[in-house]
């Protein structure tokens, strides 16, 4: 095909995303892998799913071989917008309220770290009152 000349969007890329019609994003190329997805030796749940992204990374993860990279030729159909695809952010967990398990306020745990050692001093010192006056 080699459609060298157009340029689609991550938009316009994303809606070729089934069995029937299946487009990806590699290396800013954009390729129609519809006629390829039953021959993909990895399966075509492999290729379905790097759809609507930049499968770039995916691709490069595998380790594909250089026939499989002359391949890739008869299947491209343009190239990407780069512009439209998002740009990678790191991830960030969601801020979340410090979470108490057992859900004793720490009032309650400062009082008793305060009046236990003090139960236990006051009971010492009971007992060493009522042995000494035995």
């Amino acid at each position: 095909m080699g459609g060298d000349g157009k340029v689609f969007t991550l938009a316009q890329v994303s809606d070729h995303n089934s069995r029937k019609d299946c487009w990806l994003i590699i290396n800013g190329k954009v390729y129609d892998v519809t006629k390829f997805l039953e021959d993909h030796p990895g399966g075509d749940e492999v290729l379905l799913s790097a759809t609507g992204k930049d499968a770039t990374d995916d691709f490069e993860d595998v380790g594909h071989s250089d026939s499989a990279r002359d391949m890739m030729d008869k299947y491209h159909v343009g190239k990407i917008d780069v512009s439209t695809i998002p740009k990678k952010t790191k991830y960030k967990p969601p801020k979340q309220p410090h979470y108490n398990q057992d859900k004793t306020s720490e009032f309650i745990i400062k009082l008793l770290q305060f009046l236990v050692p003090l139960a236990i001093l006051g009971l010492a010192v009971g007992i060493r009152i009522y042995t000494k006056s035995s």
